[in-house]
C-alpha cells in the first residue's frame, strides 16, 4: 500500500466537487471524544474529509470534542462504542451495520479494538472497505490478548502512526506487512508558533510557575508516571547543579492522575537532592504553545518507547531545543547527529535513563550562543513543517481513503 502526501505537507485541497470523496460518507469509529491524540485525530480528519466536499461521520459515546466536531462540520452519530462487554459487542456489529446501511457509508475506519472488532463486523457484512489506525503501542502477551489486539492488524489498510508503530505491527502480525502503512500525528502549525503566542501568556506561566525573570526553564511536560523519566531529569539537575550550572528552573508539568506514591517518591528525591524549590511540580498545564515557548530547553527522557513524539514536534515547532531519549518513535522527530551532520541537527538524541547523558545535552543545549540558537530553532521549525504537519496527515489519510474505494470498486466491477 502507497501512501502518498503532497511534498512539504502542504495540502491545500482542490475544490470539493472535485476531490475524489466528494460526494462520499466516511465514518470513523472511536470509544469517546475526549482530549486525546487519537481523538483529536478524528475530528482533525472529519475536518478535512468535510473540507473535500464529503460527509464526515464519527460513531462514539460523546465527549468534549463533540462540540468542535459539528461546529466543522462533522455527523456525530451517538453509539456505545466504548463497550468492551462481548454480548453488547456482538448485538452492535448489527446497530451499526444498520446505521452504515442507512447512511450510504463508504468505508469505515475504526481508531481502537473493542470498536474495531464491531466495526469489522458491520464492514464485512456490508462489503465495504475496513480501515484502522493505531494510535500506540497495544501491551498483552497472553493468546486473549493478542487476539483481542490483532484487529487493528485486520483492516484492508492499517495505518502506524510512525515507524516504531509500524515494525511493532509487523513483528506481531507479520501476514499483515504488506497492507501497513506510516502517517505521522499532524500538529497546528497555526496553532504551534511564536508569532501566535503573545508575551502575556508566556510571563502569567512563569508566574503560576514561580520562575524569576533571570531564570531559564527546562519543561518536561508529561503526566506523572515512572516510565516519563521525571526521576532521570531531577538526577540530571542535580549533575548540573554540581556542575556550576545555576539560574535553570526544571519544571514538571503534569497531571499525577492519582499516583499519589509516584508523586511521593518525586518529592523525596527532589528533597534527597537538595533540589527543592529548583525542580517543581506545576500540575497540568493547558497552555501548551507558550509552555513550550516559555521553556530554554523542552526534554522527553522517556524510560520506555513512545509511539509518537507529539511533545517533541510541537516544541520544535515553537523553536525551543530538544532533548529526548533515543528510544520509541520519538527519535524519528528529531534530526541528530550520526543520523545526519551537526550542521543539520534539530535537538539532541540521549540513551534511555541516561541522567549523565541527560544533563550533558541539556547543559549543551542551554550553553548555546544567541545565533548557534536561532538557526537551530529555524531548522528544528523547518524540519517538523516538512514531517509533521497536519495538512500531511490529511492529505495522507484522504489519499489512503481514495486509493482503497477506487480498487474496492475495480474488484467489485472486475
Amino acid at each position: 500500500m502507497s501512501f502518498s502526501a503532497r511534498p512539504g505537507g502542504g495540502a491545500s485541497f482542490p475544490s470539493s466537487h472535485s476531490h475524489p470523496l466528494a460526494g462520499r460518507t466516511i465514518l470513523q469509529i472511536i470509544p469517546e471524544l475526549e482530549a486525546g491524540g487519537a481523538e483529536r485525530t478524528a475530528v482533525d480528519i472529519a475536518e478535512g474529509l468535510v473540507n473535500a466536499g464529503a460527509r464526515a461521520l464519527v460513531a462514539t459515546e460523546g465527549g468534549r470534542l463533540v462540540g468542535e466536531l459539528q461546529a466543522k462540520g462533522g455527523i456525530w452519530i451517538p453509539f456505545p462504542a466504548a463497550t468492551k462487554n462481548p454480548v453488547s459487542m456482538f448485538l452492535n456489529v448489527r446497530r451499526l451495520a444498520r446505521i452504515c446501511h442507512k447512511e450510504r457509508v463508504s468505508l469505515i475506519h475504526a481508531r481502537s479494538r473493542a470498536p474495531a472488532w464491531v466495526a469489522m463486523g458491520a464492514a464485512r457484512s456490508l462489503n465495504i472497505p475496513f480501515v484502522t489506525t493505531y494510535h500506540g503501542s497495544y501491551s498483552g502477551r497472553s493468546s486473549v490478548k493478542v487476539l483481542y489486539n490483532s484487529v487493528m492488524a485486520r483492516g484492508d489498510v492499517v495505518i502506524a502512526n510512525s515507524q516504531y508503530t509500524a515494525n511493532l505491527i509487523r513483528s506481531h502480525y507479520p501476514q499483515s506487512a504488506d497492507r501497513i502503512g506510516v502517517i505521522y500525528r499532524g500538529t497546528d502549525f497555526l496553532k504551534f508558533a511564536p508569532a501566535a503566542v503573545a508575551p502575556e501568556r508566556i510571563e502569567a506561566l512563569r508566574k503560576a510557575w514561580g520562575v524569576a525573570p533571570h531564570e531559564r526553564v527546562v519543561l518536561l511536560a508529561a503526566r506523572l508516571t515512572g516510565w516519563k523519566g521525571q526521576k532521570v531529569l531531577i538526577e540530571a539537575a542535580a549533575k548540573l547543579r554540581d556542575a556550576g550550572m545555576a539560574d535553570v528552573a526544571y519544571i514538571l508539568a503534569g497531571d499525577p492522575q492519582g499516583r499519589d506514591s509516584y508523586v511521593k517518591e518525586l518529592d523525596s528525591l527532589i528533597e534527597a537532592k537538595g533540589l527543592k524549590g529548583v525542580v517543581r511540580r506545576v500540575g497540568h498545564c493547558i497552555d501548551m504553545p507558550a509552555a513550550f515557548l516559555a521553556a530554554a530547553v523542552v526534554t522527553v527522557p522517556s524510560t520506555e518507547p513512545e509511539a509518537f513524539g507529539r511533545s517533541a514536534v510541537e516544541a520544535q515547532a515553537m523553536g525551543t531545543p530538544v532533548v529526548v531519549s533515543d528510544l520509541g518513535a520519538v527519535p524519528e522527530t528529531v534530526l541528530a547527529p550520526p543520523t545526519v551532520p551537526q550542521q543539520e541537527r534539530t535537538g539532541w538524541r540521549v540513551p534511555a535513563g541516561d541522567a549523565e547523558a541527560l544533563a550533558e545535552a541539556v547543559g549543551a543545549a542551554l550553553s548555546l550562543g544567541a545565533s548557534a540558537r536561532i538557526a537551530l530553532s529555524t531548522r528544528a521549525r523547518a524540519h517538523v513543517e516538512r514531517q509533521f504537519s497536519l495538512d500531511r496527515m490529511i492529505s495522507s489519510t484522504l489519499n489512503v481513503y481514495s486509493a482503497l474505494l477506487d480498487s474496492w470498486s475495480a474488484h467489485r466491477t472486475s
